[in-house]
């Protein structure tokens, strides 16, 4: 597994992510050695949704108008339905995520995350996955959508669902350990 000290990586997020859709990837980030920021629009606390009912409140490490993508290495944006709904709507959230796109740096989003990537307009020609409903919206952005537990296309790693979440942490986790991804 790669080593990630020194690097640090922002989980966007607001309330009604999926819970462990961003428990999981911050633990597996932290034991490889990455300082993991929990990133949002809120301040304070915030609340999961933990499969069918509301779930643990977590703490926000730093509201994203006091952070800058530059201070940060790559970006994970874990899903549930409310939560990137939420996100997809704030301006200042999806500049966030575009900066990670733009400058090739990894980012990693499961579930209903993905729905942040299409608010960027950047996704045109990507081969991405997500949570099958979001098949139809994907391709409508221009992506190339594929049903498979986790995919990755030059730095951008997507899953489907929590059951993905061994492959995608494990993904995640190698694509931020080779760092800034150029685009061909």
């Amino acid at each position: 597994m790669a080593n990630l000290n020194n690097r640090r990586v922002a989980i966007l997020t607001e309330e009604g992510f999926e819970q462990v859709e961003l428990t999981s990837p911050k633990q597996a980030l932290e034991e490889a050695g990455a300082k993991v920021d929990v990133v949002s629009p809120k301040n304070g606390k915030i609340k999961a949704w933990d499969k069918t009912n509301w779930g643990i409140e977590i703490n926000v490490d730093r509201h994203l108008d006091d952070v800058s993508p530059d201070e940060y290495d790559a970006l994970v944006l874990p899903g549930g339905v409310l939560n990137p709904d939420k996100l997809r709507q704030n301006k200042e959230a999806v500049a966030f995520v575009s900066a990670f796109l733009d400058e090739g740096k990894p980012v990693a989003a499961i579930c209903h995350g993905p729905q942040m990537l299409i608010e960027t307009g950047m996704i045109g020609g990507r081969t991405l996955t997500s949570y099958p409903s979001l098949e139809t919206d994907l391709k409508n952005a221009g992506a190339h959508w594929i049903d498979q537990e986790v995919v990755v296309d030059n730095g951008l790693v997507t899953s489907r669902r929590p059951d993905d979440l061994e492959a995608f942490n494990r993904k995640a986790i190698e694509e931020i350990g080779e760092g800034t991804h150029h685009n061909a």
